[in-house]
């Protein structure tokens, strides 16, 4: 129960000063750059593995069933919806979290979080507030990225074997998806962008002095942004269930 009066309290920190005037504007754009684009040739590569992998392993069972021609369908689906934000989500806590946390770890060990107090700046404001909404900006942006590369990924193992041509898989990839994947899938990918960026920076700003709390605070921003990934993931799968999958 103090735990979750912590994370409370930090989270009214965080959203108090959101809307505290003189918003780090750089920071927010250097944070976006660092999140981002560093990140996408990981989302990248373990995207398209994934995508052309999907499509080697469901090829033999729609075979099976005469359902082949189903296969991009079946992809962009199961892309969309569900693999494509949750390995995303993923990736980026294991490369984003940890560093936010063992960032702002060394920076409470080594007493620079204080010295800004002591000297009148804002450090929520500066290190919380542009990091959390950077997470919350770009992770949806590199979710929907990396599931353009999977798709793409699934096209080349699908012309392994068989033979279709670039403009009739993407049609039939895009005719399968409706407004009611996409915008599960967007908002979900926003609430993980939120939990890593948050989880990063509560377990950094809160971490113990002395250097082997860095490596602690950034291996325990991991493993909760992951847990709260699969949270959230899992009621936001029931939540689209009773709206959009009746």
């Amino acid at each position: 129960m103090e735990g979750i009066g912590d994370y409370v309290l930090f989270f009214l920190r965080f959203f108090r000063n959101i809307f505290t005037g003189g918003f780090e504007w750089s920071e927010f754009v250097r944070q976006c750059y660092e999140i981002g684009y560093r990140s996408m040739m990981l989302v990248g590569i373990t995207s398209f593995i994934m995508g052309l992998v999907l499509i080697l392993q469901l090829r033999p069972s729609l075979v099976d069933l005469g359902a082949e021609a189903m296969l991009p369908k079946t992809l962009s689906v199961a892309l969309v919806r569900e693999i494509g934000p949750v390995i995303t989500a993923i990736i980026c806590a294991g490369k984003i979290a940890s560093s936010i946390g063992a960032e702002l770890g060394s920076m409470k060990v080594t007493e620079q979080i204080d010295a800004m107090e002591v000297s009148g700046a804002n450090p929520v404001q500066y290190l919380v507030v542009t990091r959390v909404l950077a997470t919350s900006f770009m992770i949806p942006l590199l979710a929907i990225i990396g599931d353009a590369i999977g798709l793409f990924g699934g096209f080349l193992a699908l012309n392994f074997t068989d033979s279709i041509s670039f403009s009739l898989y993407f049609n039939k990839c895009i005719a399968s998806l409706d407004f009611t994947d996409l915008l599960p899938a967007v908002v979900k990918t926003v609430l993980f962008g939120f939990a890593v960026g948050f989880v990063g920076c509560y377990k950094g700003y809160h971490s113990n002095k002395g250097t082997e709390s860095v490596g602690i605070a950034a291996n325990s921003a991991v493993v909760t942004a992951s847990l709260w990934i699969f949270i959230i993931d899992a009621i936001a799968v029931q939540i689209t269930s009773l709206l959009f999958y009746k």
